[in-house]
């Protein structure tokens, strides 16, 4: 909604603005420019990234109007089911949790938590972690290692359709100009007919100009920088994990380990330690 909204903000305030200033409405459709503006990023799109990151752009920006799952309370219920399961552990040890792990989505412990259960990519991180616990193989400090140089993996990765859209938002002014130029090119080759026709053909080629660097900086920028915030989000939530399975293996009851976890929330959707307790005890 938030998206959906600030562009009809930035689309209300711009034309009002122009027809307050006495400015006509339909000299600003001007389809051919932008077929140029349009065609030209999206061609430069296609050349300058790999199949998959396209695919990822366009498996990512419809998810941006939906809206984050990355609320309150699927945090609460990450550290709810990461504490249950860990004193399960604790309380029966670590291959009581095998079945669990082996087969997560008909474990009766992971199904209390649907939310948490449909983020494929938190729940192989922690299913992966917990095979290696379970197998004993790995001291605290590799494990740790590995960790973090997985989560740079990943956040590298799902940073990339962001980078590809940021990019586009770059060039989109300069591919303005071009469609521009050629307005301005078409403009000269009229040049001994009526200054009426040659007004028109001037504006008409301003205007694309004025859509490169609309589209740039009002949509397809605020676009790539969302797609970096929901990264960010993504990345967050297997830090949690992260941070939860440390103080697992380092020795700290399940109570403490879902504290540490808590910790590294951003605050907005941090819980208080009493609400944290609260969710617990109730699950």
């Amino acid at each position: 909604m938030l998206i959906v909204l600030g562009a009809l903000i930035v689309v209300f305030s711009v034309i009002t603005g122009y027809v307050a200033h006495g400015g006509q409405v339909a000299i600003l459709w001007q389809p051919y420019e932008v077929l140029i503006i349009a065609g030209a990023a999206f061609g430069a799109f296609m050349i300058s990234n790999p199949g998959k990151v396209i695919r990822q752009v366009f498996k990512t920006v419809p998810s941006l109007f939906k809206g984050t799952v990355y609320s309150k309370s699927i945090y609460m219920d990450l550290l709810a089911m990461l504490y249950e399961l860990f004193y399960k552990a604790q309380r029966e040890g670590l291959l009581a949790i095998e079945a669990d792990v082996d087969d997560p989505h008909n474990s009766e412990l992971f199904q209390k938590y649907p939310k948490v259960l449909a983020q494929e990519e938190a729940m192989t991180f922690l299913v992966d972690y917990l095979r290696l616990m379970v197998g004993g193989s790995m001291n605290p400090h590799e494990l740790e290692n590995l960790m973090d140089l997985e989560l740079e993996t990943l956040h590298q990765e799902e940073e990339m359709p962001a980078h590809a859209v940021n990019s586009v938002a770059d060039a989109l002014p300069g591919f303005g100009i071009i469609a521009a130029l050629l307005g301005i090119t078409i403009a000269m080759g009229e040049i001994d007919g009526p200054v009426d026709l040659i007004g028109e053909l001037v504006a008409a080629a301003l205007i694309g100009t004025f859509l490169g660097i609309l589209s740039g900086y009002s949509f397809i920028g605020p676009l790539g920088k969302a797609m970096e915030h929901r990264a960010r989000e993504r990345a967050k939530f297997l830090e949690i994990i992260k941070v939860t399975i440390m103080a697992i293996l380092n020795g700290y009851k399940p109570v403490l380990a879902v504290e540490f976890g808590r910790k590294v929330m951003y605050e907005n959707e941090r819980p208080s330690f009493q609400e944290l307790e609260d969710h617990v005890k109730g699950k």
